[in-house]
Order: structure tokens, then C-alpha cells, then sequence
């Protein structure tokens, strides 16, 4: 070999140790932590939209580091909802949305963002959620291995019927009414001698068609968007029990989270809640006016009756003690000053 032969040897040597010595200092990008959150309601719902504008809040706050990914009508859990929060718990589910009245059957003190008449207003609903009994309420999920992240207000309650309009308190006599499957609902009902009738959501329709009930309650976007207004004539506009959405990741998927990532998130669920609860509120009107368009005829309670309903709300506070822990119902009570 000639030396201008072995030079250039040489020379592409040391060419290709610098390129080695240069590549083993390139480090791949870090692959997104991916987070598979679970709503039971449709994506076009109002939780849907809040659960997809949280994965844009994520992704924004933690430049993609975290994304995402929303399944919502159950699917991941089969339509189950405690099943789900039982899952979320094990760590099989990432994420939940669900309503804090599911979460009463694991955790009693969630019964109390729904004891009947409790809140005045939506400005108290919403300080309540956000304050100390709301954080307390998050801070309950930890026994779970659930990682609360806040807390969104629904609208109150309302009472759909196919017959009767509910105008007077005597106007639940006998009405067969679907509710949740929770005590609280049910005494509140059996108190109004109504005939609570504890069934699965899937099922609620098909009752309403057939008459094996006389109506159902719920927030207003519930019969708009399953088509209620189909089988029901009545919209009462009885505000009895307000309700929430939580907004859990299981422990497992938390710890999946990177640390410096952790807080970004969080912040990304609060201005989420922040953003949802406006535009729920503001919603409610349309939404009433969507359901008087479709045939719906709505009912307000004559003067005095919403008086009526409360005071007979109020007597069953102390029965209630039982089933959600006396010392955090009289913490909610003295929140919005009726201890």
C-alpha cells in the first residue's frame, strides 16, 4: 500500500470514530406519554367537549409531551359506570370523567354535592366545588389509588313526565320516576310520594316509550340529548338536586406522567373546569328553548311550592347524616350557611 493510500485510511478512520463519538451524544426524542381517558356520554355532550378540550389543554401546557387520547359512550367500560370506577382504581382504565353522584357508591361524602336544595345558585354550586369541601372530596379519591384533578359543576336536576306537569308539591303523588340507583335519591322521592324507580340509564327510553314509567330526572341536556322530548311531554323545571363531573386518572397512570409534567397537567384540568362550568351555565337556556321547540311543554313551580320543596328537603338532612358522615355534612351545611 502507498503512503497516499494509507493516509487516506487513516484519514476515514478518524472520520468515522468522530461520526460514531458524534451520533452516541444524539439522543432519540422522548415518545409522548399517552393517557387513554373514558366518558360515558357522547363526544358531542357537554362532558364529551370538556373531555376533549382537556386533551387540547394537555398537549398545549406540556408541548405534547403528554397526550390524550378521549373514548367517550363507555366503550372502554362496557357502559358500566361503577365498573368503571372500579377499573379506574386497578389501574385498567388511564382516565374517567363521571359523575360524582357514581362516585357515592364508593365514597359516601360524594352524596353530599347532591342533598336535595343544598345550593341557592350556581355561584355557591361552583364555590363549593372549588373550595374546601370540593378539594376534601378529590382528596378522598387518594384511598382509591385515584388522582382527583377537579371537579366541574352540572346543571341542576329537572323532572320529565309524560302526563302530569309538576307545578305543586302534591303533583308527584304516585308519579313512577326513574332514578339513580343511591339512597339519597330515592328517600328524597318516597318523601315527595312519588314511586322512585331505581334503573340502569340504558334502559330509560324504552321505559318512557312503554309507559313502565311515568318520567325520569336530570339535567336538562339529558333528554335533548337522548331524544326524551320523543316520549315526554313535560319538562318540569323542579331544580331539585345539583350534581358534578370528576375528573380522576388512576395512580398508575399518574406515575406515567413525567414529574415536570405533573403540575402542567393539573393546570390544564382546572382551566378546563374553569371553561366548562361558564358554558354549561350559559347552555342551560338554549337548551331549555331547544326542548319547548321539540314539543315540550316547560313547567316552572307556583309561587311558594320551591319554598315548600326546600323546607321538606331540609328535614331529611339529619336522615342523610347517616350516609354521608355527620361531620362532612355539617361541613357543607355551614359552607352555604344553613348549619
Amino acid at each position: 500500500m502507498n503512503r497516499s493510500a494509507q493516509g487516506l485510511n487513516r484519514r476515514s478512520v478518524l472520520a468515522l470514530g468522530a461520526g460514531a463519538a458524534s451520533l452516541a451524544f444524539v439522543r432519540p426524542a422522548r415518545a409522548a406519554t399517552t393517557i387513554r381517558l373514558a366518558v360515558a356520554d357522547p363526544a358531542t355532550s357537554s362532558v364529551g367537549q370538556a373531555a376533549t378540550r382537556f386533551a387540547e389543554l394537555v398537549r398545549e401546557a406540556t408541548g405534547g409531551a403528554v397526550e390524550i387520547m378521549v373514548f367517550p359512550d363507555g366503550v372502554l367500560f362496557g357502559n358500566d359506570q361503577n365498573a368503571a370506577i372500579n377499573q379506574l382504581g386497578s389501574g385498567a382504565l388511564d382516565g374517567l370523567i363521571l359523575a360524582s353522584s357514581v362516585y357515592a357508591s364508593f365514597e359516601p361524602r360524594m352524596n353530599a354535592v347532591s342533598l336535595p336544595y343544598l345550593f341557592s345558585d350556581y355561584d355557591q354550586l361552583t364555590g363549593y366545588l372549588r373550595g374546601t369541601p370540593g378539594r376534601e372530596l378529590l382528596g378522598s379519591l387518594d384511598r382509591f389509588n385515584v388522582v382527583g384533578l377537579g371537579m366541574m359543576l352540572r346543571t341542576f336536576r329537572n323532572t320529565t313526565t309524560r302526563d302530569r306537569a309538576i307545578t305543586k308539591v302534591e303533583d308527584f303523588q304516585g308519579l313512577k320516576l326513574r332514578v339513580p340507583n343511591n339512597q339519597l335519591f330515592v328517600r328524597l322521592f318516597k318523601t315527595l310520594n312519588a314511586n322512585p324507580t331505581p334503573m340502569a340509564f340504558s334502559e330509560v327510553y324504552t321505559a318512557l316509550q312503554l309507559g313502565a314509567i311515568d318520567g325520569q330526572e336530570n339535567p336538562v341536556e339529558v333528554p335533548l340529548n337522548n331524544r326524551f322530548y320523543e316520549v315526554q311531554k313535560h319538562l318540569n323545571l323542579t331544580r331539585h338536586v345539583a350534581d358534578s363531573y370528576l375528573l380522576g386518572l388512576s395512580r398508575t397512570a399518574w406515575r406515567r406522567i413525567p414529574e415536570n409534567q405533573q403540575e402542567n397537567v393539573r393546570a390544564a384540568a382546572a382551566k378546563m373546569a374553569e371553561e366548562h362550568d361558564a358554558k354549561e351555565v350559559q347552555q342551560e337556556t338554549a337548551i331549555i328553548a331547544s326542548l319547548k321547540e321539540k314539543g315540550m311543554t316547560v313547567n316552572e313551580l307556583g309561587s311558594g311550592e320551591s319554598v315548600k320543596l326546600q323546607q321538606i328537603a331540609a328535614g331529611l338532612y339529619p336522615d342523610f347524616s347517616g350516609m354521608i358522615g355527620k361531620e362532612f355534612i355539617a361541613k357543607s351545611l355551614a359552607f352555604v350557611d344553613k348549619s
